[in-house]
């Protein structure tokens, strides 16, 4: 019975008596037992959400992204080939686990984190529209959408988001915007008249699942719940992909790798050669290579990213993706609308005048009288103009003007025509068609002027007649609007868009809508963050040009949609790359100039709360709606602001830098250590006897290190670092890694000195290391190496990282959190103090003596020193560090 409405042009086509005989219904309703039954066949009416937004698609991102699946592939192989040469000794098993462990521990963190975002996200999807008003046995009642069935009798409404796909059968001047479900702008009049859908169009006499009732009633029967929806269908398949966290993964990942591939033929060459053993040779140069990624990367990376995400909501910032931190943190150009955004958003009625400036009451009541009727989505404009039903001594007077006058049709506003048209009538009078809207979408519309009872021909009229009267008005940056009317045959009781011609213009109401007193803050925290806003307005020029003036927006030049109609694909994208403010645009012009930013390339986010901003929302990188927003704009945003402030927006981008840099401490300075220890082990594969560290000891180097590394999301950060948006890609990684990695090996290399020639045969009285020297003496040469090296590798990374967390001379200019000092502190503290007392048999170390801890300092100070000068070297080459 469910069948597909995506796949059934036959319902578009079929009469209102076939659909509910097909339906097996009637238009009292259906019985509870039957709804039961129903409900039974084909399910809740829930859809499938898009990928982003499955239980499966978060676990898969967080289990299988480049740095899991590298290193479970290498713990995979370097078990096997440990396996294959020890005879599946503990070793093999140890690294592998550990490795596993990290992945896992990763995984449930990084899921527990999507969950909380995820849940959030449907927090707000329930708030969007939790009831319906259907027909069962002949009442109305009110429902959950989700409790909805095929064959239901549904009521229609104006505001109301559509909850299911549904065949019209009476409709009553009913709009809608397919925008959600499109990604068009423009509205679509739905019909109860049978007809089928125009090529890879929807159909007109079907509501879909997601649409937006705009104006005007309906009532109609259920076809299809869920995912047999056209948009149910959509969700899964259409949301564009924008994930740039992702793509700037695959480049670290890539680097990596290109190392990887590099020191693991090395590596395993310069193993193999001494004895020709080529099975162990390989087990040991996958090991090491283990040790150049990071093995606790990715917890450290979902760690940042739930903390973030954690201050954010506690900041009236929702986050529906955690992914999207990143993109605050990379976001080059904000596009905003003006109102509510840089405006109050409360707009208040300032004059009323006839066609020469006049004060007219006419106009207003004529203006009144087509909000009062229009039956589409409440607009501040509305409001403001219905309000004057409040003003002294006027309550009666417009309740006894509206009783006077009644609806016949109207025409809702869209982005399009910008008009609002009723057709009202009146005892003994014709029909009068009162149309309100965009000054010069009206005057192109009107053929005559009324002034003082007189209508009179606009002959050889240009805009720039009305535009004189209104320029003031405009440059202070009032908004203009112009009421005009035409009379029609009596009985009359249709009009169409094509109706709206040969008008006559009665004058202008003009409103005023202040800036926001933080508007101009703001946006100064903007601009010093280094992001460029652009102002994409369907607003008039004159009124862009006030508001940017008052607010602090350069607006020299402004585009207007007219101005970029006609041209092509690369003079537009100069025009948009040049300019900041653009103004009287369409919907789909706002969408053009989004992609055409998109392509510089740079990070865009858009900030929108109407149906009209959704195709420019999905368009951008980082979509940004607001609580109050249209149910599906807000659904479809990445990110939901609890408060219409940019105040709030420049503190989420603020955090998401913080969370960013966080991150880029942890990856460039652990994998600029871990790159110089297999240095060291390449260097100490030429020039030792035996293995500077085994491939044990160094992976637990790496996660002791690494550990101590998971508290750097909670590290401060130098305002520097969050002044300039952050690039999360390899670009400068690999150079990162090569100068501290190298800088790393040569202090190793002057440690391998130390313990090889000097310390080792002084402690243990006896000649350098030789096979001539006794297999006990050789065992206790090589363990006290091997701790020795380990102690300095622990020293230098910890110590290093409060050198390389900032481009800032380290503890002077910029200290690490409490947090950070305190936790690696205590663990170099802890791990030397077992060094020096008992040692760690289980993985080779050994008790180091007294007299070493002494070189250890001086080997820090040394190495310190060349960091410093390596850093300086770094900035001034980059002209940045992290």
């Amino acid at each position: 019975m469910a069948q597909d409405s995506h796949d059934a042009p036959d319902f578009a086509a079929m009469s209102g008596d076939a659909v509910l005989q097909h339906l097996q219904v009637t238009l009292d309703g259906l019985r509870p037992e039957e709804v039961r039954r129903r409900r039974t066949q084909d399910g809740e009416n829930t859809f499938s959400q898009a990928p982003a937004d499955t239980l499966c698609y978060r676990i898969r991102c967080a289990f299988i992204n480049p740095f899991c699946i590298i290193l479970a592939i290498v713990a995979f192989i370097s078990y096997v080939t440990d396996s294959y040469t020890n005879g599946f000794s503990a070793g093999g098993k140890v690294e592998a686990g550990i490795i596993v462990i990290m992945i896992v521990i990763g995984g449930l963190l990084r899921f527990s984190q999507e969950i909380k975002a995820k849940h959030a996200g449907d927090q707000l999807r329930a708030l969007l529209h939790t009831t319906v008003t259907v027909r069962r046995q002949g009442k109305c009642c009110h429902i959950a959408h989700t409790e909805l069935v095929v064959g239901d009798i549904v009521l229609l409404t104006a505001g109301q988001t559509i909850p299911a796909d549904i065949r019209l059968l009476q409709t009553a001047d009913l709009f809608v915007s397919e925008a959600a479900l499109t990604g068009e702008s423009r509205i679509i009049e739905k019909t109860a008249a049978p007809a089928a859908p125009a090529a890879g169009r929807t159909a007109p006499d079907i509501a879909y699942m997601s649409t937006t009732v705009l104006s005007g009633t309906g009532l109609g029967a259920v076809i299809a719940v869920g995912n047999r929806t056209r948009y149910g269908k959509a969700a899964r398949v259409s949301r564009p992909f924008k994930d740039s966290f992702q793509k700037g993964t695959r480049s670290i990942s890539y680097v990596m790798l290109r190392f990887i591939f590099i020191f693991i033929p090395l590596i395993f060459i310069l193993r193999g050669l001494p004895d020709h053993h080529w099975s162990s040779a390989l087990a040991f140069s996958l090991a090491v290579a283990v040790g150049l990624i990071p093995e606790m990367l990715p917890m450290v990376l979902t760690a940042c990213l739930a903390k973030g995400s954690i201050s954010l909501s506690h900041k009236k910032t929702i986050v529906k993706n955690l992914n999207t931190l990143q993109g605050l943190g990379s976001l080059q150009v904000l596009c905003l609308d003006k109102t509510g955004t840089l405006t109050r958003e409360n707009i208040v009625l300032e004059y009323f005048m006839d066609i020469l400036g006049k004060e007219s009451h006419k106009v207003l009541d004529l203006a009144y009288i087509n909000s009062f009727y229009h039956t589409g989505i409440r607009n501040p404009i509305d409001t403001a103009i219905l309000s004057c039903a409040a003003m002294p001594h006027r309550t009666d007077y417009y309740r006894t003007l509206t009783e006077y006058y009644h609806k016949l049709a109207e025409i809702p506003f869209d982005y399009t025509r910008k008009i609002a048209t009723v057709l009202v009538g009146a005892p003994k009078k014709h029909p009068v068609l009162i149309a309100k809207g965009n000054l010069k979408d009206i005057y192109k519309r009107c053929t005559a002027v009324a002034y003082e009872n007189k209508t009179l021909p606009i002959r050889n009229g240009s805009f720039a007649d009305v535009y004189t009267i209104v320029q003031d008005m405009l440059e202070d940056g009032m908004k203009v609007i112009a009421v005009a009317v035409k009379t029609f045959p009596k009985g009359t009781t249709v009009i169409r868009p094509q109706d709206e011609k040969d008008l006559t213009l009665l004058g202008y109401i003009a409103f005023f809508d202040a800036p926001k007193p933080s508007a101009r803050i703001s946006l100064e925290e903007l601009k010093a963050l280094h992001i460029t806003p652009k102002l994409l307005t369907g607003d008039a020029e004159e009124i862009a040009k006030s508001v940017c003036r008052r607010v602090g927006i350069p607006a020299q030049h402004i585009v207007s949609g007219a101005d970029l109609q006609d041209l092509d694909a690369a003079a537009f994208d100069a025009t948009v790359r040049k300019n900041t403010v653009f103004a009287e645009l369409s919907p789909e012009q706002k969408v053009q100039i989004v992609q055409s930013i998109n392509r510089q390339p740079a990070m865009t986010g858009f900030m929108g709360d109407g149906i009209n901003d959704m195709p420019a929302l999905l368009a951008a990188h980082v979509g940004i709606s607001v609580d109050t927003a249209v149910p599906a704009t807000k659904d479809s945003a990445d990110l939901v602001l609890l408060d219409k402030d940019l105040q709030i927006l420049a503190t989420a981008i603020r955090e998401g830098r913080k969370t960013f840099t966080n991150m880029l401490k942890y990856l460039k300075i652990t994998a600029g250590s871990n790159l110089g220890n297999i240095i060291s082990v390449v260097m100490a594969g030429l020039c030792l006897p035996f293995l500077p560290m085994t491939s044990l000891q160094l992976l637990l180097l790496n996660l002791f290190y690494d550990a101590l590394c998971i508290v750097l999301p909670w590290d401060t950060v130098d305002e520097e670092d969050i002044a300039y948006p952050k690039d999360w890609s390899g670009k400068h990684l690999g150079k990162f890694m090569l100068l501290f990695g190298s800088i790393s090996a040569v202090f190793d290399g002057i440690t391998f000195a130390f313990l090889y020639y000097m310390f080792i045969p002084l402690v243990l009285h006896c000649p350098v290391f030789s096979a001539a020297l006794p297999p006990v003496l050789q065992e206790q040469y090589i363990r006290l190496f091997q701790t020795g090296w380990f102690l300095e590798s622990l020293w230098t990374q910890i110590v290093i990282l409060y050198f390389l967390r900032t481009s800032k001379m380290p503890f002077i200019e910029s200290r690490p959190s409490w947090q950070v000092m305190s936790v690696t502190l205590a663990g170099l503290f802890v791990f030397t103090g077992l060094l020096f007392t008992v040692g760690i048999p289980v993985v080779g170390l050994v008790t180091m003596p007294a007299p070493y801890f002494v070189f250890l300092p001086g080997i820090c100070a040394a190495y310190i020193l060349c960091v410093g000068a390596g850093k300086y070297i770094y900035i001034r080459k980059y002209k940045k560090l992290l």
